[in-house]
């Protein structure tokens, strides 16, 4: 008797990569923190434009400054010839996730990347700190963000753990980021992934014309 066929594929299978942002992801990036901003209520806070991403975002190398990991995704495998893949300063992390459905995107066409069949999902901007009671460099990560349609698919982990991974690679000693108190989901996320709440802490901040008005203090 001959052997059984092999049974064919199922569900949808979606390919994902995290790799570092370049000059030319500005325009994604851009789109990105907007669409956090109406996530977080903050749209009427938020001034950011391309200009000030390009003159501000790749003025240092990698890790040493702002920097930021760009997550996308693909119905089909990343192309082996992406430059992408070819940055000497990190090498891209590449996942399956075996889905059921395929995911409705209802912004592909404005997030498509520069590789055929890949869209941006998300991101995550982090610079160095210094933690003044370690005396040694940490980590801030300044945003996190997964597009709607890409969320609770383990892609909010996936970025988080290659931040933390490169504080590890560095011998940094901590990550650091802040969470708005309304957002249940992730603060239950950040506890699961083994992050500590700080509630001693309060965060302030000077900015606007409460920051000019030190412009000429002595």
């Amino acid at each position: 008797m001959d052997a059984a066929a092999p049974s064919p594929p199922t569900g949808s299978p979606l390919f994902s990569r995290i790799r570092l942002a370049a000059p030319s992801d500005v325009p994604h990036i851009h789109k990105l923190i907007h669409q956090m901003a109406v996530f977080e209520n903050l749209s009427h806070v938020c001034s950011t434009t391309e200009s000030d991403l390009s003159a501000n975002l790749f003025t240092s190398p990698p890790f040493q400054s702002f920097t930021i990991f760009i997550l996308e995704v693909s119905p089909k495998p990343f192309p082996e010839n992406s430059p992408h893949n070819s940055n000497p300063n990190y090498i891209p992390v590449v996942r399956i996730l075996n889905s059921e459905h395929p995911v409705d995107d209802p912004d592909e066409e404005i997030f498509k990347s520069e590789d055929e069949n890949v869209v941006v999902a998300g991101f995550a901007l982090f610079f160095p700190n210094f933690p003044a009671y370690t005396g040694k460099p940490g980590l801030y990560m300044e945003a996190i963000f997964v597009r709607k349609c890409y969320r609770k698919k383990g892609f909010g982990k996936m970025l988080l753990s290659a931040v933390a991974k490169q504080a590890v690679k560095m011998n940094y000693c901590e990550v650091f980021w802040v969470v708005l108190n309304w957002n249940g989901n992730a603060i239950r996320f950040y506890e699961d992934m083994g992050a500590q709440i700080l509630p001693e802490r309060i965060i302030y901040r000077l900015t606007g014309d409460a920051l000019q008005l030190h412009e000429n203090d002595n």
